[in-house]
């Protein structure tokens, strides 16, 4: 036999049904985990988009398509993250010094090519081949090649 009560809820076994969920936590799959993972993802996804955007582009830094050759005594070596750097001292045309930053890889991208903070060491010779910077009164480059002539030692690599 029909009788209201069984077609329609009261308004306190509504709520005391979502007391008792609550008591328990959302359910696996139900709409709360949903819109939550949902969140979640895109929280995470643009995360990620704005670190991929903050990271700047070598062409805006350094002449991809030209190549400079400095030789000259390794002054400091910054093996890090996100990039290292290599200072060395060089005669410019006038036999005045003058002190290079080289750009190079990450520490942890040079490491898995064998090269470790111990590699170049203050006084070695070395040869370098790079990008020139856009502003040539900055004097830097951006590695392409190194060689350190006293045992042959060479690097060589692309990080693209």
């Amino acid at each position: 036999m029909w009788t209201p009560e069984l077609d329609m809820e009261s308004p306190r076994m509504i709520f005391e049904r979502w007391a008792d969920l609550r008591k328990v936590g959302p359910l696996v799959g139900g709409t709360y985990v949903k819109y939550k993972l949902a969140a979640m993802l895109i929280a995470g996804a643009s995360l990620f988009g704005v670190n991929a955007w903050a990271h700047h582009s070598f062409a805006a830094t350094y002449f991809e398509d030209k190549r400079v050759t400095i030789e000259g005594e390794l002054v400091q070596f910054l093996y890090r993250n996100p990039h290292s750097f290599v200072h060395v001292e060089v005669k410019d045309a006038n036999g005045e010094m003058v002190r290079w930053a080289v750009e190079w890889g990450a520490g942890g991208q040079l490491g898995r090519q064998g090269v470790t903070r111990e590699t170049l060491k203050p006084g070695d010779h070395v040869i370098i081949v790079g990008n020139p910077g856009r502003n040539p009164e900055d004097h830097r480059l951006r590695m392409v090649n190194v060689t350190r002539p006293s045992d042959g030692w060479k690097w060589g690599g692309s990080f693209d």
